[in-house]
């Protein structure tokens, strides 16, 4: 327990002697069924969706998302759509209709193609967040878009958590390797967990590793 415990909470720049890094067993994660999707799914730049405006064809048909995060419709002119779910953003465009244009309008919104999926990026890194991601990216990357590692970080110890074969997976990987060429920048897909060691480690990253047996933490668990 204790091993686990300390996985990722040390500070110092250097390897775990415990951990295997660059597994060659990390494939790629599990398909989401679309039902899941679909129920946890947040609007991102890029997205088509489908509008329908009961009994008003002119309202009605596709639309996407623009680069700035809005969907621009008649009448009311752009609306913020990032981050709502399609039956939010319903919500939102018959509150706006209603309020000048419709009386009581009937507004079904559903996702005709998707483009922005998320990666959770964790720990010791300057923003951590939800980040979209397109399709897939590499783990450089996505450390860069949470805007580098945070002072007292441990590059060299990064845990990326995924779904495999309907097991939870996780690799470690090396930062400063990586970046000096001497290991190959791993690819990070949607729904990816990344976790960066060092001093801002949260406790519930602390007690999720003690329930994971260390001997399997690069297999299924």
């Amino acid at each position: 327990m204790a091993a686990c415990a300390a996985l990722l909470a040390g500070c110092a720049a250097k390897r775990d002697a415990n951990l295997t890094y660059n597994p060659g067993n990390f494939t790629a994660p599990d398909e989401l069924p679309v039902s899941d999707t679909l129920a946890t799914y947040r609007l991102g730049p890029g997205d088509v969706v489908n509008v329908t405006v009961f009994n008003v064809d002119s309202l009605s048909g596709d639309r996407q998302v623009d680069a700035a995060g809005n969907l621009t419709m008649p009448l009311i002119g752009a609306v913020p759509a990032v981050g709502k779910s399609t039956q939010e953003f319903g919500a939102d465009l018959a509150a706006r209709l209603g309020a000048r244009y419709l009386q009581q309008p009937q507004v079904t919104v559903s996702l005709k193609s998707a483009v922005a999926r998320t990666v959770t990026v964790d720990g010791s890194v300057g923003t951590p967040g939800l980040y979209p991601v397109p399709d897939k990216t590499t783990l450089l990357k996505t450390i860069a878009m949470a805007r580098g590692t945070s002072q007292g970080a441990n590059p060299k110890k990064v845990v990326v958590f995924r779904q495999i074969n309907g097991q939870r997976n996780a690799a470690a990987f090396d930062l400063t390797t990586i970046r000096d060429g001497k290991d190959p920048d791993p690819i990070i897909y949607p729904n990816d967990i990344v976790v960066v060691d060092g001093r801002d480690i949260s406790p519930a990253w602390v007690t999720l590793l003690q329930s994971v047996p260390l001997i399997a933490l690069f297999s299924r668990f």
